[in-house]
């Protein structure tokens, strides 16, 4: 209590003391008046006993009225005090549960209420949804039982956004009738809106469903006082609660894209405004063998350099004009052997404003898919795709394999009567049904010679332990092609394979001069198929005494005569496989 309180209590108390002494005094002056005064001294005594007991009556009122004066002051005094403190508690957090659970504790404390409801508006829905319940002993209450309320007073405050408070709900002519307040047998209720400058938010609702009067108008000028700031204050919550969701989002996303750049296969290098890396992802550091920690958050120009990858001017070009670029290179890349081929994207990077603040470098190795490239011209795509060491394979080798040659049989005098185009495009047609064949049982189409087609089976790019039965098949299959594809030209067009097969040693590699190389196979084995195809008739297929050996339960045979071989002194015994 303030002095200035204690000195007029102290007041208060030494005028009701005189005020009892003087009454006391009139009593004993009477009693003297009766017994030593005359009759006529008596009445005059009487009538001024009675004036100054009716002074004494007015004084004693007077000081009672000025009592409870005093303390509906104090009251007020202490709950606004206690509304100054209760408002920096509510205003000293920006944790939105926190918040709302202060803003109902105060409530109660404030207005005395049984429970309080803190209901705000739903952005989307414009419905009003119960975010904070309490009780006066600083319970919250459950959900279902938070909404057991007077809507018609909720709905009342939200669409005027006036305040409203009743002493006794149930007969108020107001709200009397309405169903919330029969059900719920609700009483006294204060209600008051949440304001953000024009724009209601929510309310706050109070009530006890027990005692009657317990809410006057002054209870609902303080409550809405408090109202006031609490909206604040939730608003506030509200908005850092959004902003701690938009920044975990944001968090998760960024640990999204680091994991998918750490995840996907292709390297991605990302130069900042700065001019430093700002992102060196795994497989970056898995094609240029440099570790992260060298590159990252140093100099890019600095980082080019190490990674030996020339590229500064077009880093500097899409920064200056923010288009996309591309470019492949080959690069040598420490402790590895050879070039590295790279397919590279320049792509700028770009805020909000589309202002550009960086480069996005994606890089693919390409190496591997460069040498599969160059090995498809020569391996059917099954192989292909089986195919992982590819230079050890290109590296010549002497090794025993089937050799097959397939030749257009009176190509060179029906090519005298064709035009050039014509004669390419007939060509062409039968050597696509001899490259199916031969794809068909996985053989290597070596070349094309003129009129004839080379295959080989079991080199170190298409090792097959039945690479002769292969061979033969191969052939066979060539020939029955032909009666399909005869039924598709006309007459003139109609030409046939002589097939000749062989199996033996022979050097296989990259054969040619230092401007050309083509993968193919050198020896006696590749000799001697080429001799028995020059032997075979059109639609005949030719194997030689090895072939026959390998093969001889596998297929019907005619044995013809003995052939001389150039190179051999010794006649070959050769066979013409019946289909």
């Amino acid at each position: 209590m303030s002095t200035t309180e204690t000195h007029t209590h102290n007041n208060m108390r030494e005028l009701r003391d005189l005020l009892n002494r003087l009454d006391s005094t009139v009593d004993a002056h009477q009693r003297t008046l009766v017994t030593t005064r005359d009759d006529l001294l008596k009445q005059q005594t009487a009538r001024t006993s009675d004036e100054i007991s009716r002074l004494i009556f007015y004084a004693r009122r007077t000081v009672e009225d000025l009592e409870r004066r005093i303390e509906a002051q104090q009251k007020e005094r202490g709950k606004l005090i206690a509304l100054q403190r209760i408002s920096a508690a509510v205003n000293s957090s920006l944790d939105l549960n926190q918040v709302l659970n202060t803003v109902m504790d105060a409530i109660t404390e404030l207005t005395e209420a049984e429970r309080a409801i803190l209901l705000l508006i739903d952005e989307e829905s414009g419905r009003l949804e119960v975010k904070a319940a309490r009780t006066k002993e600083r319970q919250t209450i459950e959900p279902e039982a938070a909404y057991e309320i007077s809507r018609s007073v909720v709905q009342m405050v939200t669409g005027n956004g006036e305040a409203v408070v009743t002493t006794n709900a149930q007969l108020d002519p107001r709200f009397s009738a309405q169903e919330s307040i029969i059900s719920y047998n609700l009483r006294s209720i204060v209600c008051v809106p949440l304001q953000i400058k024009e724009t209601i938010t929510g309310v706050i609702y109070a009530d006890n469903r027990v005692t009657a009067g317990i809410f006057n108008d002054t209870d609902r000028d303080l409550l809405q006082a408090f109202a006031n700031q609490a909206a604040i204050a939730v608003e506030n919550a509200l908005l850092f609660q959004q902003i701690r969701n938009h920044l975990v989002e944001i968090t998760e996303m960024k640990d999204l894209m680091d994991n998918v750049f750490e995840s996907i296969n292709s390297g991605v290098i990302t130069v900042d405004e700065e001019d430093r890396i700002a992102l060196y992802n795994r497989a970056a550091e898995r094609i240029f063998n440099v570790p992260t920690q060298s590159v990252l958050f140093q100099a890019y120009e600095a980082v080019l350099t190490l990674l030996q990858l020339p590229v500064k001017e077009m880093i500097d070009a899409v920064r200056a004009n923010g288009d996309t670029q591309s470019s492949e290179l080959d690069v040598s890349v420490q402790d590895r052997s050879g070039a590295t081929s790279l397919n590279l994207t320049f792509s700028p990077l770009r805020d909000i404003q589309q202002q550009t603040l960086g480069v996005a470098v994606v890089l693919d190795d390409v190496s591997e898919k460069k040498r599969l490239e160059s090995v498809r011209r020569y391996l059917p795509p099954a192989l292909v795709e089986q195919l992982r060491e590819f230079e050890s394979s290109q590296r010549p080798q002497r090794r025993t394999m089937s050799v097959l040659f397939a030749d257009v049989r009176g190509f060179s005098t029906y090519s005298e009567k064709l035009e050039p185009e014509k004669l390419i495009e007939v060509i062409n047609g039968y050597f696509t049904e001899a490259v199916r064949a031969i794809t068909q049982y996985e053989g290597l189409t070596d070349k094309f010679m003129g009129d004839a087609v080379m295959a080989l089976y079991n080199t170190p790019l298409n090792p097959q332990p039945d690479h002769v039965e292969r061979a033969v098949r191969t052939a066979l299959m060539i020939q029955r092609q032909m009666s399909a594809y005869h039924a598709t030209l006309p007459p003139d067009r109609r030409l046939h394979f002589g097939i000749g097969v062989h199996v033996g040693e022979a050097v296989v590699g990259n054969v040619g001069s230092t401007a050309r190389k083509d993968y193919s196979a050198i020896g006696d084995a590749v000799n001697l198929a080429k001799r028995l195809q020059e032997n075979a008739e059109p639609d005949e297929v030719i194997i030689s005494q090895a072939v026959y050996d390998a093969v001889r339960d596998r297929v019907t045979v005619e044995a013809l005569e003995p052939i001389q071989v150039k190179g051999r002194q010794a006649l070959e015994q050769i066979y013409r496989v019946v289909i």
